[in-house]
């Protein structure tokens, strides 16, 4: 992709937001919706994970779920139980502590790579693998805002709020 003349005066995108999904409970596969509302200091409104907790959303990549759709089985955003789907680099790699801005304002703060899968899902009983163990991140709310698919994500700067 070319940059135009106004995106080379903002910040690099690093990649895009694919689907947002909330769910009412715990432990359940999570419904696309059109567009979220992240609230500071608790979550994406609506969700059962929102809280005052270091694990207000949880973000995976479009990639990742990729290598469970190449294993056969048919996955799509929100099965793993993902706040927030993306794309375009490798959520893994970021150190905890990396600022995103997600859409034009919200600002989340990375807190957890990774969790502890005390029971296996069903995703993995059907593939023997799971990615969100190992790849899906967690993160807080340091700036509410609104996000949709769609929107670019932006590394931010670690002082800025």
């Amino acid at each position: 992709m070319t940059d135009t003349p106004a995106q080379q005066n903002t910040a690099p995108v690093q990649g895009r937001v694919v689907a947002v999904s909330v769910s009412d409970r715990k432990g359940v596969k999570k419904t696309n919706i059109e567009r979220g509302l992240l609230v500071k200091n608790f979550g994406l409104e609506g969700d059962a994970h929102g809280g005052d907790w270091h694990r207000q959303i949880s973000l995976l990549a479009r990639e990742s779920i990729d290598k469970i759709r190449a294993k056969g089985l048919d996955v799509v955003p929100g099965d793993f139980a993902e706040n927030i789907t993306t794309s375009g680099f490798a959520l893994e790699e970021l150190p905890i502590g990396t600022r995103l801005r997600l859409g034009e304002e919200a600002l989340v703060e990375i807190t957890q790579i990774g969790k502890v899968c005390h029971d296996r899902c069903a995703i993995f009983h059907q593939v023997g693998d799971c990615v969100m163990p190992r790849e899906g991140v967690f993160a807080r709310i340091l700036k509410g805002g609104a996000i949709r698919p769609g929107d670019a994500i932006t590394a931010a700067e670690s002082t800025s709020v």
